[in-house]
């Protein structure tokens, strides 16, 4: 039974083609049925949307670093459609793999590193030592804060997976319990029934913030190395 409750992070199939391909391409298909050179009101509602979404993450970020509001921004929106993928039936959740949580991670946090050596060299190589270390503990610190940079992405990877994996076992335990209890204890199957609803919002709350985060700690860095 424990093993059948990691089935979900499995890729489903039917006929042959695994349902994750045209789970992906229903924003696409959406983007293109609208018309962009026609403002409506869900127009106006996703530029807003956008416009406040792009404020909130370059907030931190001085000028210079305000070219790579694009980039954050569709990251963003990318996570935010693929964390709210696996609420959908019959589907799974792209970001609950660790290995696809890397590749994202770790190529965006490389770009932050190297903007930093290419601009300023000699800033960015002095983060490793702190100004007023004692002699004897600089071969110590050097090694100790090159780890702390290099587990960024890894850290990145990890908590996004470790939070939706979180959230979708928790789901997925009390929705075996609403079905278990449903023929013979009511109240206890109504409560279960409550609660996997109310997760279920919450849920949708951790996929948003999640993604936010993600891409807020990326700015983060992109502000130490400009």
């Amino acid at each position: 039974m424990a093993l059948n409750f990691f089935d979900q992070f499995d890729i489903h199939s039917t006929l042959g083609l695994p349902l994750i391909i045209p789970a992906l391409m229903f924003p696409l298909i959406l983007w293109i049925s609208t018309n962009r050179l026609v403002k409506n009101r869900l127009s106006t509602l996703q530029s807003g949307f956008i416009n406040l979404l792009t404020k909130q993450l370059v907030l931190p970020v001085n000028i210079s670093g305000h070219k790579w509001a694009s980039l954050f921004t569709a990251l963003m929106l990318l996570l935010i459609s693929l964390n709210t993928l696996g609420l959908l039936p019959y589907t799974f959740t792209p970001t609950t793999q660790l290995s696809m949580n890397m590749a994202l991670a770790t190529p965006t946090w490389l770009m932050t590193i190297m903007v930093g050596l290419r601009n300023q060299p000699t800033i960015s190589l002095g983060h490793l030592l702190p100004e007023g270390t004692p002699t004897p503990l600089i071969p110590m610190l050097i090694v100790i804060e090159t780890a702390s940079l290099l587990i960024r992405p890894i850290a990145l990877g990890v908590r996004l997976t470790a939070n939706l994996t979180a959230g979708h076992l928790l789901m997925q335990l009390i929705s075996s319990a609403t079905l278990a209890t449903a023929s013979s204890f009511t109240t206890a199957s109504s409560m279960a029934l409550i609660t996997l609803v109310l997760l279920s919002f919450l849920e949708m709350a951790v996929a948003l913030i999640q993604a936010y985060v993600f891409t807020l700690l990326l700015t983060l860095y992109l502000q130490e190395n400009i």
